[in-house]
């Protein structure tokens, strides 16, 4: 018996449906799929991705989390099933804002995908930010002025590539950068450009392949009294980059006419 066989079967039954039919939706003999269920058999990888596939379940938590011992309706899907990002809910039906700190991120890129890592996690609860799973991050050097160093950024989780817009700034959880927070641009075709607001920071990519979460910027929780020059310069550079882009497509339109 394994961890694998277990899930399986809790989620085989979760859903009220046979082992027969189950196999028929993954396109193998009951027998076959028997031997996975009891333990005796380990499923390729091909069928991992269609058991992932079917119950709506990352292979990752199918491995490696006991799912009899979390609500999978707390779970946030993500695109391809490619993870499933655990959330919590208080009382009130309102998304928890889980906050990274400083000593909880070294932990991060192992335990993103964790429930229990993520219970962990401090709380905290800011209404205004409306709609969307929100989490804090802290911020480490001083690539991205004004953010200090010690403040904590807010962002909301984007579930798609296609949703980061051009020159607006977010906390990038990477394989082999780990988290930063910067300007993002799609500019080129299979990896994301980085920029840093601060000139001294050359621009850098990232592939596709590479990224593990993208977080857009809602707000800033500092210690200084800088809050409100930030919003103020957040606010400007989006409108100075918006008419930039409008600019663009202007001069686009006249070309193509």
């Amino acid at each position: 018996m394994s961890l694998f066989s277990d899930n399986i079967r809790a989620l085989r039954v979760k859903d009220k449906i046979s082992q027969e039919k189950l196999a028929e939706q993954l396109q193998i003999t009951r027998g076959r799929y028997v031997k996975y269920e009891d333990g005796t058999s380990e499923a390729p990888y091909e069928i991992l991705k269609k058991i992932a596939l079917y119950f709506h379940i990352s292979i990752d938590l199918l491995l490696s989390v006991d799912v009899r011992k979390i609500a999978i309706q707390d779970l946030l899907k993500l695109e391809n099933n490619r993870l499933l990002l655990p959330i919590q809910i208080d009382t009130n039906g309102e998304n928890i804002i889980e906050i990274v700190t400083e000593k909880a991120k070294a932990g991060y890129l192992s335990g993103f995908a964790d429930p229990e890592y993520i219970e962990s996690l401090q709380q905290i609860s800011l209404p205004f930010l409306g709609s969307g799973k929100h989490r804090g991050f802290p911020v480490e050097g001083d690539s991205m002025p004004p953010h200090e160093e010690g403040s904590i950024i807010v962002g909301r989780y984007v579930e798609k590539l296609g949703e980061v817009i051009d020159g607006r700034t977010y906390i990038l959880i990477t394989k082999n950068q780990g988290m930063v927070y910067k300007r993002l641009n799609k500019n080129k075709k299979n990896a994301l450009v980085l920029e840093s607001d601060n000139s001294y920071y050359p621009n850098y990519e990232v592939k596709f392949s590479e990224i593990l979460e993208i977080w857009e910027y809602q707000c800033n929780i500092g210690r200084t009294d800088k809050k409100n020059q930030l919003s103020e310069m957040d606010t400007l550079k989006e409108i100075l980059l918006d008419l930039k882009r409008e600019v663009s497509e202007i001069k686009g339109n006249k070309f193509h006419h």
